[in-house]
């Protein structure tokens, strides 16, 4: 289930690196749960519809974003918190909340991302990131999609999940969250499997850390 977020700005200058400012907004939305910290399913998209400046983002009078989950419990919770407290950061305040259910996936495979996707793993002693064109891309992929989906309670053995690397702007960004550089995959990803497990990837989306702003599939 995902609910789209019309956000009123205030003309004010967004920094390039406000992901964990967006991600304390949800957290502080969700309130007390038990995704803090766990394997998240749920995601959430940037912020969109921005002009980049030298020194950050401006929106001339509105944004949006989206928020999904597998769990509609979740959905409910967000919402309570979003109205309780409408407040974002940096002038940003939600006006309006609009639900939009579980579409058909039966025919669907193409996925555009919607927020960048960040996949890492230990190596020896330091973390790898592993960007889309990388041959351990899209078994990382599927490996974390399964732990998601075991947690669920879901399983499908015809899955098959890859990054789109024809795709013409498939490219890389660099997230800083909290001081930490993070290289991901700004590129579209195809999944074949039955039409619930891509609908669960849509809701939950892919890679690491997508409960904090990473791997929002639209």
């Amino acid at each position: 289930m995902r609910i789209h977020l019309k956000i009123k700005t205030a003309n004010t200058l967004i920094p390039f690196n406000h992901q964990h400012l967006l991600t304390g907004t949800i957290h502080k939305w969700l309130g007390w749960n038990n995704e803090h910290g766990n394997l998240s399913l749920y995601s959430f998209s940037q912020l969109s519809g921005c002009s980049v400046t030298d020194n950050g983002f401006t929106f001339k009078s509105a944004t949006s974003m989206f928020f999904s989950s597998h769990d509609s419990i979740l959905i409910q919770t967000i919402i309570s918190g979003i109205q309780k407290d409408s407040n974002m950061f940096n002038g940003l305040t939600v006006t309006d909340i609009i639900m939009q259910e579980d579409p058909d996936m039966t025919s669907r495979n193409l996925f555009y991302v919607a927020s960048p996707i960040f996949i890492k793993r230990r190596v020896g002693e330091r973390d790898d990131h592993i960007i889309y064109n990388d041959s351990r891309a899209n078994v990382c992929l599927k490996e974390t999609l399964i732990s998601k989906m075991e947690k669920a309670g879901l399983s499908d053995e015809s899955l098959v999940i890859m990054f789109d690397d024809k795709y013409p702007k498939a490219g890389t960004k660099m997230i800083v969250y909290k001081e930490v550089e993070n290289r991901c995959s700004w590129c579209p990803v195809i999944i074949e499997g039955k039409p619930e497990t891509k609908l669960f990837a849509w809701n939950v989306g892919l890679g690491n850390s997508t409960g904090i702003g990473f791997g929002a599939i639209k």
